[in-house]
C-alpha cells in the first residue's frame, strides 16, 4: 500500500490507557455508580451500615486483591514444602520393566522421575543390543531403530564381540534358530488402570494347541547368564498381545528364552489384567 494508507485492521479499535488508574474516563465511571449506589442505601432502612464505600480507591483494591492472591501462592508452596507427601505425577507412558521398578520400590522409582540421572555407557549393554540388532536381521527384517539408539533394550552379560558370536552360533543351533517367526519386535500399547504401558515383543510364533485350536508363542530373548528374568515382563506381553488381537488369554503362551543354555521357560500363572491393574494402582499410590 502506498505510505500514509491507514491500517484497516486498525479501524473500529478502541484504546485504554495501562496501568488503569483512578483518573480514566473508567474508574471515574465507576466511582461515580459507587457514589449512586452509596447514597441509595443510605437513604433505606439499612443506612446506618452502608455496603459500599463511594471514596473507595480501585487501584488500592486491586493491589490488595494482589497480595491476597500472592499470599495464597507463598501459604500453599509452604504446605506442600512441609509435607511428608510428594506427588509425583507419572509419565504418559512405562515400559515393563519401568513398572517392576515401580511394583519394587515406588519411593525408589518416584525419585528417577523427580530426579533422572544419566546411565553410565555399558560394553554389555551394547553386545546385547546387538545381538538383538543381529536377530531380527536373521528373520529378514530390518531394524527399526539404530542399535544405539536402543540401550534399554539391551540384556546384560555380553563382554566383547567373540561372546558375542558365540551366542549368536547358540541361538542358530537352538530351537528357534529355524523356525519361521508370525512377527519380530512386535509393538504394543497397553492400558492398565488409566496407566499407559509400551514396549516391543521380541517374537510372535503361531502354533497348534493340545486342544487343535491356533494360538501363539510370545518369546523374549535373554542373553544374561543367570535365568533371573521378571516374569511381569512375559505377563504384559501375554495381556498386549490378546487383547490387541481380540483373542482369548489361554490361547496365548509367553516364554523367556536363554541363548546361553538354550533353555525356554514358559513362568506359571501369569497374572491377568485384573492383578496386572492392582499392581500399577499399589505403585501410584505408595509414589504420592
Amino acid at each position: 500500500p502506498d505510505k500514509g494508507t491507514p491500517n484497516p485492521l486498525r479501524a473500529g479499535v478502541r484504546e485504554f490507557p495501562w496501568p488503569v488508574t483512578e483518573h480514566t474516563a473508567e474508574a471515574l465511571r465507576r466511582l461515580a455508580a459507587a457514589e449512586l449506589v452509596g447514597d441509595a442505601l443510605d437513604a433505606g432502612p439499612d443506612a446506618e451500615d452502608p455496603v459500599l464505600d463511594p471514596d473507595i480507591d480501585l487501584v488500592d483494591l486491586a493491589r490488595v486483591q494482589e497480595w491476597d492472591a500472592e499470599l495464597e501462592r507463598l501459604l500453599e508452596e509452604a504446605r506442600r514444602d512441609r509435607s511428608s507427601d510428594v506427588a509425583v505425577p507419572m509419565p504418559a507412558s512405562l515400559s515393563a520393566t519401568s513398572l517392576a521398578r515401580l511394583r519394587d520400590d515406588p519411593a525408589a522409582f518416584a525419585g528417577e522421575l523427580v530426579r533422572p540421572m544419566p546411565r553410565p555407557p555399558s560394553p554389555a549393554a551394547k553386545f546385547g543390543t546387538l545381538f538383538h540388532a543381529w536377530v531380527e536381521a536373521r528373520f529378514g527384517q530390518q531394524p527399526l531403530l539404530d542399535p544405539e539408539d536402543l540401550p534399554g533394550r539391551a540384556d546384560p552379560g555380553i563382554d566383547d564381540e567373540t561372546e558375542l558370536r558365540e551366542l549368536e552360533e547358540a541361538f542358530v543351533a537352538g530351537p528357534f534358530g529355524d523356525r519361521v517367526p508370525h512377527q519380530v519386535e512386535a509393538p504394543f500399547a497397553l492400558v492398565l488402570g488409566g496407566q499407559v504401558v509400551r514396549g516391543r515383543i521380541d517374537a510372535v510364533f503361531t502354533e497348534t494347541r493340545s486342544d487343535g485350536a491356533a494360538g501363539f508363542l510370545l518369546v523374549d530373548w535373554k542373553t544374561n547368564r543367570a535365568a533371573s528374568a521378571d516374569p511381569l515382563q512375559l505377563a504384559i506381553y501375554r495381556l498386549a498381545w490378546a487383547e490387541l488381537h481380540g483373542l482369548p488369554l489361554e490361547s496365548v503362551r509367553a516364554a523367556f528364552y536363554y541363548v546361553r543354555t538354550g533353555a525356554v521357560v514358559e513362568p506359571d500363572d501369569l497374572p491377568a489384567r485384573p492383578e496386572l491393574e492392582r499392581l500399577v494402582a499399589d505403585g501410584t499410590t505408595a509414589t504420592g
